[in-house]
């Protein structure tokens, strides 16, 4: 008998030892081998850093609209309402790097780091020209966009400058979102963490200094929180850069692979406008819906803010689990192994139901407590209080939707999440949000159900889908 405890006690010392082994490897970076070995393992390696970076993501979105918060209501619904616009950047920035994801995966999951680096300098070029696309009009007639997305004329006339800097910014946004899948989608998911680290750092030390004045700094207001943003983003970018072409990582950008490569750029676009368009179908229904909320008023609006801050806060750290499943899809499939993508898809999807499932038990059991941490005003946190639960019913769902999603994306099949995002959130979540808010007396808790109808519906349908295998198929 004490032979026996004494092996039990000894095995779970060595189980205790490898884990935080393991947490000290996948912080510090990793060389294991993606496409070999136990994939419980190679989950948690790119898990880790990943929930990492997106913790500090989530940390920065509720520090932000915290201090904005202290300016008033009409100052969260102009962060609101930017956001809103601004998601189409996103989803832009988004599907180019679901194209870079599959690409640059595959071709580490052949071996191939040459035509990776070859690959990951054609999709910066490809962000930067986007990014200048969309600025110009976006600087333009920041005030004409906050009119039409509901704002009242303090908002326009006060406070457009916010949404002025962060459309001139948006190439940081872009880049940011491309050279971290590069990094992320060839295994270097320790070097993505500590990119958006440094970048959100950065961005919450000069959010209150510049918004307040605090020191030397000038008091900005809400322009201050944009010029904090932009800049603590805008260093990580450059931090990207030295990596990609000064550092010793898996992808390297080589000065032969500095060409302009129509080819390449075009199969890059093509993999990505299916991502764009899924992502831009998913963001235009959040601007139609904060258009839906705007109707009840800037305390609904600020109430709206406030939660989907809170849930963003949520959600982040979950997709950077999912994230893990893209870069494992890609991966096994490059090296032929679609069984393995397979089982690493359904390994990743049962730890983030249980992660995100535990977040969204605690939101639905407290959400007064969360909200109230960011605003007095009984109006908007009574709203808030109502979105932050109602929502968060949906997290199991929204789980598993997220790690399918980013499995099929990993693959390069970019066109079925597209289809879905169709079907969810334009047939469905838009009228159905109108029908409940405006049509049967919910007012912006009508926004909030249907919400979780579409996400629930974007599951199953994903589910689907998948079973069927298709994806497993396709060619990058």
């Amino acid at each position: 008998m004490i032979f026996l405890n004494n092996c039990i006690k000894s095995n779970t010392r060595r189980k205790i030892h490898n884990f935080f082994k393991d947490i000290l490897e996948s912080v510090s970076g990793t060389e294991q081998d993606f496409t070999e070995g136990r994939l419980s393992r190679a989950i948690f390696l790119l898990s880790v850093p990943m929930v990492l970076e997106m913790v500090m993501e989530s940390i920065f979105a509720l520090v932000d609209i915290y201090f904005v918060s202290k300016l008033g209501s009409d100052s969260v619904a102009t962060v609101g309402l930017t956001e809103s616009v601004i998601t189409i950047v996103y989803a832009i920035a988004s599907g180019l790097s679901m194209a870079t994801t599959s690409i640059v995966a595959r071709r580490i999951g052949e071996k191939d780091r040459d035509k990776a680096g070859r690959a990951a300098f054609q999709s910066i070029i490809t962000g930067v020209f986007a990014s200048l696309i969309i600025s110009i009009p976006g600087i333009i007639y920041s005030s004409e966009i906050l009119r039409l997305m509901g704002a009242n004329d303090n908002i326009v006339k006060e406070l457009s400058s916010y949404t002025s800097i962060m459309m001139y910014g948006n190439i940081v946004i872009m880049l940011l979102f491309i050279m971290n899948a590069v990094l992320r989608s060839s295994g270097d998911a320790a070097i993505s963490m500590r990119v958006l680290w440094l970048g959100n750092i950065i961005n919450i030390i000069l959010d209150p200094c510049l918004i307040f004045g605090w020191g030397p700094f000038p008091e900005l207001g809400i322009a201050g929180a944009a010029i904090a943003t932009t800049t603590g983003r805008g260093i990580a970018v450059l931090y990207q850069l030295y990596l990609l072409f000064f550092g010793k990582r898996r992808v390297k950008i080589l000065r032969e692979h500095m060409r302009i490569n129509f080819t390449l750029i075009g199969h890059i676009l093509k993999i990505s406008f299916g991502g764009i368009g899924q992502n831009l179908i998913a963001t235009s229904s959040w601007i139609g819906l904060m258009r839906i909320v705007s109707m009840f008023g800037s305390s609904a609006i600020a109430g709206y803010t406030i939660a989907m801050r809170i849930i963003i806060f949520a959600l982040l750290p979950s997709w950077g689990i999912s994230n893990a499943a893209a870069t494992l899809v890609g991966q096994n499939l490059g090296a032929k192994k679609p069984e393995r993508a397979e089982r690493a898809v359904w390994l990743t999807a049962v730890a983030n139901m249980i992660l995100l499932g535990s977040f969204g038990l605690v939101m639905v059991l407290f959400p007064a407590t969360f909200i109230g941490l960011f605003i007095n005003d009984s109006d908007v946190v009574a709203s808030g209080i109502y979105g932050l639960r109602i929502i968060s019913i949906g997290f199991v769902a929204y789980a598993l939707g997220m790690v399918l999603v980013n499995a099929f994306n990993g693959s390069g099949d970019t066109i079925t999440p597209t289809r879905i995002n169709i079907v969810a959130f334009w047939i469905i979540e838009i009228p159905i949000a109108y029908l409940l808010a405006v049509k049967s007396g919910l007012d912006e808790n009508g926004v909030f159900v249907a919400i979780v109808i579409a996400e629930s519906l974007m599951t199953i349908m994903s589910l689907y889908f998948f079973r069927k295998g298709k994806w497993k198929l396709n060619k990058v």
